[in-house]
């Protein structure tokens, strides 16, 4: 079945398509200034950080929370201190201990039925320098997806179709 239009009806639909096209394109501009407006806004609001938020922050952390702690350092210190050498005195060798005796039972039975022993590599120590590098690294990699994250967050919002809309055939 096919609908034909009159001439009068497909007149009328060509101006409707230059009425809708134009209304289009002022969306597209207003969206366009819409994002530079806040694009602006959000640089406005980084320099109010840099220059007004951050200074006083910084200004109440020295004067109200140094001060406290200054004052409790030298307790963390020496609980890190204690803690440390018990772990390290008290800890680790009866751990190393407990494996130690469970490997050496395992091989000895391992020795009486034929089967292979354990073999025990030897223990790599970990230092504070790769235990550190790998905390950078961590923090590193969640900044990125952070600020990626954003980016592609923030896009997908001013999304605004680049074609004009297509009027029916007449």
């Amino acid at each position: 079945m096919s609908v034909s239009l009159s001439k009068k009806r497909k007149k009328e639909l060509r101006k409707l398509q230059g009425t809708a096209n134009k209304v289009l394109e002022a969306q597209r501009q207003v969206a366009a200034e819409a994002a530079d407006m806040a694009r602006e806004a959000g640089r406005q609001l980084g320099a109010l950080n840099h220059e007004v938020l951050q200074p006083e922050a910084r200004k109440k952390y020295h004067d109200y929370v140094e001060p406290y702690v200054d004052k409790a350092r030298p307790y963390v210190e020496k609980g890190y201190a204690k803690s440390n050498k018990f772990v390290a005195a008290t800890v680790i060798p009866a751990a190393g201990g407990v494996i130690g005796r469970a490997l050496g039972a395992y091989d000895a039975a391992a020795e009486k039925l034929g089967r292979k022993t354990v073999v025990v590599p030897p223990k790599k120590s970990t230092s504070a320098g790769a235990v550190i590098a790998a905390i950078l690294g961590v923090a590193a990699a969640v900044g990125i997806f952070v600020v990626a994250w954003k980016t592609l967050a923030a896009d997908d919002e001013l999304w605004v179709a680049d074609e004009p809309v297509a009027a029916p055939d007449a």
